[in-house]
């Protein structure tokens, strides 16, 4: 008769357990860390394990923003998309804006209390619009967009509630003093909005105005991504920005677009998605072939 047989059950029960644990921490805390460490260093997964890092800092598969110390685009650097992670690809705070195509009515900021309004996805669409077209040079209106760059959304009363004839109309996203997008709607004279005021029983009714259908600015330039980090845009965005890039840098624009072209990539397995261009890779690819000078 062996020892354990002699020893009380429970304590062959307590060594079977230990031997159990000594074993799973050697191979799962232990062999299989460093198997899968190893692995991580064959060609092709050695630059995702180590965070696909580039020269001169960041990750080729994380955004960041080009932007001055105020804020505003740096005209020497490609732009990416619109980014709602925190402050603008903070990994930390990985996130969508949550926003979806009702958002059209923005709750106007109370004097004197600037954070107590929040902007719909329509006027964020149209303020980045308008912005990207002044930066670019282009056309920047949107349909369903004021001149101003918010959403073009008439508040409508009418004396049947949600029939009959109007009574009232208010530009819900132009807060007074500004003067509303329209002079007049079925014959009433447009207001502007008044922050506070109690809109509820308008009836929301956006007005797609006289812009093109196709705008001069994508979507993705006005648009942030589900994670809020994708570093990629559109062929075409990359392709508004490229006289910019080549008056800022000296450079020609046949030189960018070859920049351009090496940092695009194809549709996955040739059918899913659309091709993009890596702005981080792009832009670190620019300093190096043309620093600006004096940065």
């Amino acid at each position: 008769m062996n020892l354990l047989s002699r020893m009380h059950p429970w304590v062959g029960h307590h060594v079977a357990a230990i031997r159990v644990v000594i074993v799973l921490t050697l191979v799962l805390g232990l062999a299989y860390p460093l198997a899968m460490t190893a692995i991580a260093q064959i060609p092709g997964l050695h630059d995702n394990a180590h965070g696909s890092r580039i020269a001169g800092g960041g990750s080729k598969l994380i955004g960041q923003s080009f932007l001055d110390k105020k804020g505003d685009p740096i005209p020497s650097y490609f732009q990416p998309r619109p980014s709602d992670a925190g402050t603008g690809y903070d990994a930390s705070a990985s996130a969508a804006g949550n926003l979806g195509p009702e958002s059209t009515v923005d709750v106007l900021p109370v004097k004197g209390q600037p954070d107590s309004g929040k902007q719909s996805l329509l006027t964020q669409v149209c303020s980045r619009s308008k912005a990207v077209g002044e930066l670019e040079h282009v056309d920047g209106s949107r349909p369903y967009c004021t001149a101003d760059g918010v959403g073009a959304v008439l508040g409508v009363f009418r004396d049947g509630g949600t029939t009959g004839k109007a009574t009232g109309v208010v530009s819900l996203d132009q807060a007074c003093p500004a003067k509303p997008f329209l002079a007049t709607y079925e014959g009433v004279t447009v207001e502007c909005a008044k922050p506070g005021a109690d809109y509820s029983k308008a009836l929301v009714t956006p007005i797609r105005g006289d812009a093109p259908a196709h705008p001069a600015v994508p979507a993705d330039a006005v648009t942030a991504s589900a994670s809020g980090l994708d570093p990629q845009i559109s062929p075409a965005y990359a392709e508004l920005q490229t006289p910019r890039i080549a008056h800022a840098r000296g450079m020609s624009e046949t030189a960018v677009r070859k920049l351009i072209d090496r940092y695009t990539s194809g549709r996955g397995l040739g059918i899913l998605g659309e091709p993009a261009v890596n702005v981080v890779e792009l832009n670190a690819a620019l300093d190096r072939t043309q620093p600006v000078k004096g940065a």
